[in-house]
């Protein structure tokens, strides 16, 4: 074997490896772009190093979408954790580039360790930074060279990553752009400039075959680009990047005219590119363009607003408080009430338009009060569902300016059901669908009810999209049902004349707080997944009061107003990564993996 390279000897690791391939204990052995070099699960006795490529590391838990824990990169221990707490791998390892990996055997691991404590010192040390970077919310092993490929000739693909980089560098990050004049540059090139630079943007047009092939293997996530008001092209080359798109690591950008009232036809795009995400960038927009560089330097900002039934107007005002700050809102999702709020962000609503919108649809009059025979439920639905269409109309998910997921829950199934493609205004009455209050929705004979019964505030999902900042909005706290709330009225007649029975029987409120508990295990994880946590004070607005609007939408503006000024730097600062150019950047890189 040669002698490794230098980023890597030059380490007390280094070192080690090199002493033991000498000694014939060490194996080397390729690994294409693709494959898997452990799974989650599989016994840790072995510790490998990356001579050279990529790796990422990715998590897989049942009914939930994968998760892109990091990059592993050239010169970086995989596996080290778990070989030496003697634990199993805790995620899987996959190479998106042709790979060199070097494995030693555990038992020669520690022997050598007793000889040179140095080594465990070093792993020491790369681990405890890890877990500090961790706790104070940094993006660690996130992508850092990335492609974008033209599907077709009416695609200016260069002028797009240019802005993009000036975008990248207005954060204050380096960042390089590279075309076609790199094609026959030497491996060691493509080594030094990733090396140079916080960022690093290749950028291929559809005629430029050979180029398109070499992007396709240099970077950690590629993107492909098409224009937004055509169709997408027959034939679409998507073996070239395989290994990237078996991971998930694919996204789609759709180039929009500026005059776009609102995207159309997206759908199809999906289908033909088979895409992780989708972004729409309009012409000349500074902000579309400034949306996709905030996503690739992990600061783009994730908004994730909870069910609540009336409660889930404090989700407006929480809105408004983090517009006025000037904090932008790059993804959307959200469960039963803060779902159909959250779709309104999507769609592109001002303030304005959102409070008009909600006020029409359930606030002047309630949208529960079609009552039925329950057979199946209390109401009708048919309410709802004409309000959903009065406002959302037949647009489609994929077609929403922001990304945007909703959920609901599977009762054939037993899991959540995530909607992010397909009509929006279906995927919303899915997820505001309580049982017995509303009827479900049935899907491929599935049937579909509230999404806060199984996932009431989804920021875990939110996590699994994008590397930013997660804003969570969750109004389910706090006092919710009481004795009060499900007794039984002491006159009927008095309780209709009243006007009370707008809001539903007793039952309305016993149902929707069964629909909304979340346990010990959700709150914790949500608020481990939240980087801000927004928690309004609704202790005196009851789940059923539709005409509750003006306190609840003060006591979200208040909440977030509050939560904000407590913050020591802007919210798309939070998981900012140091800069090659920042003097207090660690000397040793640790990617966040197994």
């Amino acid at each position: 074997m040669n002698r490794l390279p230098h980023n890597i000897a030059d380490s007390a690791l280094g070192d080690m490896f090199e002493r033991e391939a000498l000694a014939h204990e060490i194996t080397c052995f390729s690994l294409p772009g693709g494959q898997t070099l452990f799974d989650a699960g599989e016994k840790a006795d072995q510790l490998f190093l990356v001579r050279t490529g990529r790796l990422a590391a990715i998590r897989r838990e049942e009914g939930q979408e994968p998760r892109f824990l990091g990059v592993i990169r050239t010169g970086e221990p995989a596996g080290e954790m778990a070989m030496i707490a003697g634990a199993f791998h805790s995620a899987s390892i996959v190479a998106i580039r042709d790979s060199e990996i070097l494995a030693m055997p555990a038992k020669v691991f520690f022997e050598a360790a007793e000889h040179d404590p140095t080594v465990m010192i070093e792993l020491a040390r790369l681990m405890i930074l890890r877990a500090r970077q961790t706790a104070s919310s940094a993006t660690v092993g996130a992508p850092s060279v990335f492609g974008f490929i033209g599907v077709s000739g009416d695609v200016h693909t260069r002028e797009l990553v240019e802005q993009i980089g000036d975008a990248i560098q207005a954060l204050g990050f380096s960042v390089t752009t590279g075309g076609p004049e790199a094609l026959h540059a030497p491996t060691e090139w493509f080594s030094n400039v990733e090396q140079a630079h916080d960022f690093v943007l290749y950028s291929a047009e559809a005629d430029q075959v050979a180029w398109k092939h070499l992007v396709s293997r240099q970077v950690d996530r590629l993107f492909r680009v098409g224009r937004g008001d055509r169709p997408p092209p027959a034939n679409i080359d998507l073996f070239m990047a395989q290994p990237l798109q078996a991971q998930s690591l694919v996204d789609l950008i759709l180039l929009q005219p500026a005059i776009r009232e609102r995207p159309s036809g997206s759908e199809a795009w999906f289908d033909a590119v088979r895409p992780a995400r989708l972004f729409h960038v309009r012409e000349r927009d500074g902000a579309d363009v400034g949306r996709v560089a905030r996503t690739l330097t992990g600061q783009s900002v994730g908004l994730v607003l909870s069910g609540g039934g009336a409660r889930a107007y404090a989700h407006i005002g929480a809105i408004r408080a983090l517009r006025a700050t000037g904090t932008p809102i790059d993804f959307v999702g959200g469960a039963s009430m803060g779902a159909v709020i959250g779709a309104g962000v999507a769609m592109g609503w001002d303030d304005e338009e959102i409070d008009e919108r909600i006020r029409k649809a359930f606030v002047d009059t309630s949208p529960l009060d079609d009552m039925a025979i329950p057979l199946i439920a209390l109401t009708l639905g048919e309410k709802v569902r004409a309000r959903l269409r009065e406002h959302f109309g037949d647009v489609q998910i994929s077609d929403l300016w922001l990304p945007f997921f909703c959920v609901s829950s599977n009762l054939t199934s037993g899991s959540y059901q995530l909607h992010r493609r397909g009509e929006l205004r279906y995927a919303l009455r899915a997820s505001i669908a309580i049982p017995g209050l509303l009827p479900p929705v049935t899907q491929d004979n599935n049937v579909l009810v509230d999404g806060a019964v199984m996932k009431n505030f989804p920021a875990d999902i939110m996590r699994s999209i994008h590397l930013g900042p997660i804003v969570g909005v969750d109004v389910t706290r706090g006092r919710n049902i009481t004795a009060e709330d499900v007794a039984r009225p002491a006159s009927v007649w008095r309780w209709i004349l009243s006007g009370d029975w707008r809001k539903g029987p007793p039952l309305v409120s016993l149902l929707m707080r069964a629909a909304t508990v979340s346990t010990g295990r959700d709150i914790a994880a949500n608020r481990e997944a939240s980087d801000v946590l927004v928690l309004p004070k609704m202790e005196r607005i009851d789940l059923r009061d539709w005409k509750a609007y003006e306190p609840a939408v003060e006591a979200g503006q208040t909440a977030m107003a509050e939560t904000l000024a407590k913050l020591t730097r802007p919210v798309i600062d939070l998981r900012r990564r140091p800069s090659l150019e920042d003097p207090t950047r660690p000397t040793v890189f640790s990617a966040q993996r197994a």
